[in-house]
């Protein structure tokens, strides 16, 4: 299988060895997005709601860019330091996605790259 990578410079670059995301087929895999803002590098603040609309834009932008959107996302990895925040995560996520939602993980950590409080990374199917 042939490996195509896919980047956009409306997403932050990658801050470590790996891809914005990889296309496999009809697979794209996209690699944990955090809050950074993508022009400056910096995270967008320290209010949960903030951070998790630009983890969001940040996905969608990279799902943009291997010509697809948030609606062919088919599997959705959610990371938070504090569970707390998850019914914020489903209020925003109702925002960017309609039904039927992707399937979904929401795992719990003790630490994000760059004291982020949330990082989230997809599977999307786009032909």
């Amino acid at each position: 299988m042939i490996r195509i990578p896919v980047s956009t410079d409306r997403a932050p670059a990658a801050i470590g060895t790996y891809s914005q995301a990889i296309r496999a087929g009809e697979a794209v895999y996209l690699s944990g997005q955090i809050p950074l803002d993508p022009n400056t590098m910096e995270l967008v603040g320290d209010e949960p709601a903030a951070q998790i609309r630009r983890v969001f834009d940040n996905l969608a932008a990279v799902t943009e860019a291997a010509g697809g959107s948030l609606a062919n996302v088919v599997r959705l990895s959610v990371y938070l330091i504090d569970l707390g925040h998850f019914a914020t995560v489903n209020e925003i996520m109702a925002e960017y996605f309609d039904a039927p939602y992707p399937a979904r993980a929401a795992i719990g950590v003790a630490a994000l790259p760059r004291g982020a409080l949330v990082e989230m990374d997809a599977v999307a199917h786009i032909p």
